[in-house]
């Protein structure tokens, strides 16, 4: 009795270490749709009564955490019943985090400062308006908060199943539902304060002490300039995370990239620093063409049914 009991806690205790370790992976797998997640839901808030930011934060990440119960048991169920789909699924979801990064910057490029200023002002005339009903905008907002969320937390789930494909199913199970939590906790907690930056940085800025005035004004001048480097940041880490799928998903491009990195390791002094470095930018060259190419598809097929229509 007492040598199965042992056995058992050893089991379990196997399990948590392989859990522990897998998530960790997965985590850092998962790290280009983290930094988009950030900017991207902070921006959603943007806009909105300050009193009310952080209960519209708190009801997308409840909308989140109702996203991940679905795609939980969904991607589990694939990895049982059809795991030879689960190749598929993430070369479908490092393309659309290509395409995605692509489409930021296509419209960075391709949209004049005068156009973003416009729908920033037809922004601030809404939100103005006394006809406007706020409490429907706050909940479109959240909505569509929600949406997005869904399409961010199956890459998430799909990425992370990867990492896991060949575990037991005890094992996936605590790695897809430890990442669900700790990403979405992570992510809301982290938007929160995000949002309540340029918010502290007034109260500091009222305060009878120099030293918190300053401080108060550079928590001010710097929140906006976080939220572009969250943007540039996650855009950059979605084609090196978006590539580095399409990378190992294709034999031909993995060669290659074990190629160049092999090439640039052999160089004396720096080779240990600029094999890792070659193979991250040639992950990164791979997802920003794989961006533009289904940009440009998407782009196309858009305009053809427009016409036909």
């Amino acid at each position: 009795m007492a040598s199965s009991l042992l056995a058992l806690i050893d089991d379990i205790a196997s399990i948590l270490d392989d859990v522990a370790v897998l998530s960790k992976v997965a985590a850092q797998k998962t790290a280009g749709v983290l930094g988009d997640d950030l900017a991207l839901n902070a921006q959603q808030v943007s806009g909105v009564n300050p009193d009310r930011e952080i209960p519209v934060v708190w009801a997308v990440a409840k909308g989140s955490f109702i996203n991940k119960a679905i795609l939980v048991p969904s991607a589990l169920g694939i990895s049982v019943f059809v795991p030879w789909a689960i190749t598929p699924l993430l070369m479908v979801g490092g393309a659309y985090l290509c395409f995605e990064g692509c489409e930021k910057l296509a419209h960075k490029f391709l949209h004049s400062k005068e156009e973003d200023a416009k729908h920033h002002d037809e922004l601030v005339k809404a939100l103005s308006d006394p006809s406007v009903d706020l409490c429907a905008l706050e909940k479109d907002k959240i909505k569509g908060a929600v949406r997005t969320d869904f399409i961010l937390s199956a890459e998430i789930i799909v990425i992370s199943l990867g990492t896991v494909a060949n575990a037991t199913l005890l094992t996936k199970l605590g790695v897809l539902v430890a990442i669900a939590i700790v990403m979405t906790v992570g992510v809301y907690g982290l938007v929160a304060g995000i949002v309540k930056i340029d918010d502290l940085g007034l109260h500091l800025k009222e305060t009878s002490s120099k030293l918190m005035q300053r401080i108060g004004n550079f928590l001010l001048m710097a929140a906006p300039k976080l939220m572009r480097l969250l943007t540039i940041v996650g855009t950059a880490a979605m084609f090196m995370v978006g590539g580095g799928i399409l990378v190992h998903g294709v034999a031909a491009l993995g060669h290659m990239s074990e190629a160049a990195s092999a090439w640039a390791g052999a160089a004396p002094a720096v080779g240990r620093v600029l094999g890792p470095v070659v193979s991250t930018l040639f992950s990164a060259a791979v997802g920003l063409v794989a961006g533009a190419l289904v940009l440009l598809a998407v782009t196309g097929a858009t305009r053809l049914f427009k016409r036909k229509a």
